[in-house]
């Protein structure tokens, strides 16, 4: 679709907003919100007919793009049949969707108890993972993100938790892999992997292993910079899991449904958890979903005893029409497939040599459709570009030159991630990551 400029109308949008909208994570007037008129496939555009490359898949979610007419026709044919109904009834849409998924996920995590969201998603697995052990603590990495919610955003391991964490939430906190910033004094990935399993073993020993209820891990870090982990590290917090009796949760509501050119993450590593969050990608973002997904073991805890909890809305209808459509079509049209393909043969291959060009490249990491540029001072030090938790004149120099070339980035404190629609085609990717090169010569003015 080729965007019709309407600038007054736009211009009564954006009035409105700011008249009216509270707008997440943000200081309410020292925001500027791009007003959008539309969107379709991998692009979106304003009111004034400025066309942009996302490279943010919304906020990852859109994994099959925009409006893809497979899935606005599931949500129309589903609203005529039935818009919503209690999630205490067998409905057709629910009951697909979730056979859906569970062919799906890993192992034996069959059963799937439906959320509006991921952050809930992380909420009852969390309630789930207390009540199967009748433990009280969780522990959850730093560079992490679960969520706003009041315990997924304690959970969480970056600045966003500082705010809201009274230190009562249950949770205790502890190093992940990541060898480029190591807080484990590693020079190899196998050095990391050990030392980091090490700690985490040294932690549970110092809590108490019998008060420890979950382990709760993103399977690839989102956010907080999509950190692989290194060969072993999963396996290894799954040994440690079981030696102690303690639930092993990923959280996939970022990484999951093709992002990572697999279904889930977590078959990168050959890894099955005991409870599995998704969302996002699960319905490309069309209606809010998301959900946990239930091992055999867990499931059984809930078999004769209620389980505590429930949303008005878990599984609605049009959501889970939304989510059975977009899995087929993932499959039809070989989605996670091409994750995987232009990942592994243009993604990469680009990154890494734009990285030997721009000196304000420390590291590129990343599998599939997910991917991020570590942006540095200096290569030697691996100085970050900007302080942490702190904005700076590189990355709006960064941002600025990406929007004025045509593709909207995602950017968090030093990192610029590379997340476009898992479908994107090669010609569209390599037009952002044109883009995204006069972007890095931009930052790299400020690079000593």
């Amino acid at each position: 679709m080729t965007p019709q400029p309407n600038p007054e109308v736009g211009a009564a949008v954006k009035a409105a907003d700011r008249a009216h909208v509270f707008h997440s994570w943000s200081a309410q007037e020292l925001i500027d919100p791009l007003a959008v008129a539309g969107a379709e496939g991998s692009y979106f555009w304003d009111y004034d007919g400025n066309r942009y490359l996302d490279f943010t898949s919304g906020l990852v979610y859109t994994n099959i793009g925009y409006q893809h007419p497979k899935v606005v026709a599931a949500i129309q044919e589903q609203a005529a049949k039935l818009t919503t109904f209690a999630p205490a009834f067998a409905i057709e849409a629910r009951s697909e969707a979730a056979r859906l998924i569970a062919e799906r996920t890993p192992g034996d995590l069959d059963k799937i108890f439906f959320t509006n969201g991921g952050a809930d998603a992380v909420e009852h697995a969390v309630r789930m993972a207390r009540l199967h052990t009748g433990r009280p603590k969780v522990l959850s990495a730093y560079r992490s993100y679960h969520g706003g919610t009041q315990q997924a955003v304690n959970l969480t391991g970056d600045p966003r938790r500082w705010a809201s964490d009274t230190g009562t939430a249950g949770v205790v906190h502890f190093w992940a892999p990541f060898l480029y910033r190591s807080r484990f004094y590693a020079e190899t990935e196998e050095q990391e992997c050990a030392r980091a399993l090490e700690h985490l073993e040294t932690t549970i020993a110092f809590e108490g292993p019998s008060t420890v209820a979950a382990i709760i891990l993103e399977t690839i870090p989102g956010t907080a910079g999509i950190m692989v982990p290194p060969p072993g590290y999963l396996a290894g917090v799954r040994e440690i899991c079981d030696k102690y009796g303690i639930v092993f949760v990923l959280d996939e509501v970022m990484a999951g449904f093709g992002r990572t050119g697999e279904w889930f993450a977590a078959d990168l590593f050959g890894v099955v958890p005991d409870l599995m969050t998704f969302a996002k990608g699960v319905n490309s973002g069309c209606v809010p979903l998301g959900g946990v997904a239930i091992s055999g073991a867990i499931a059984e805890t809930f078999a004769k005893r209620a389980y505590p909890g429930g949303l008005t809305y878990s599984g609605h209808p049009l959501a889970c029409a939304a989510a059975v459509a977009t899995i087929d079509v993932m499959a039809e049209e070989g989605v996670v497939e091409n994750a995987a393909k232009l990942g592994t043969e243009v993604v990469e291959p680009a990154l890494r040599n734009l990285a030997e060009r721009h000196p304000c490249v420390g590291e590129v990491r990343g599998v599939g459709m997910f991917w991020a540029l570590e942006l540095v001072k200096n290569k030697e030090t691996r100085e970050p570009l900007v302080p942490y938790n702190a904005p700076g004149p590189a990355m709006t120099a960064f941002t600025s030159t990406a929007k004025a070339a045509g593709i909207w980035p995602f950017v968090n404190m030093n990192r610029t991630h590379v997340v476009p629609p898992c479908n994107v085609s090669e010609s569209e990717l390599k037009e952002g990551l044109t883009a995204l090169d006069a972007a890095l010569s931009a930052a790299d003015e400020y690079t000593e």
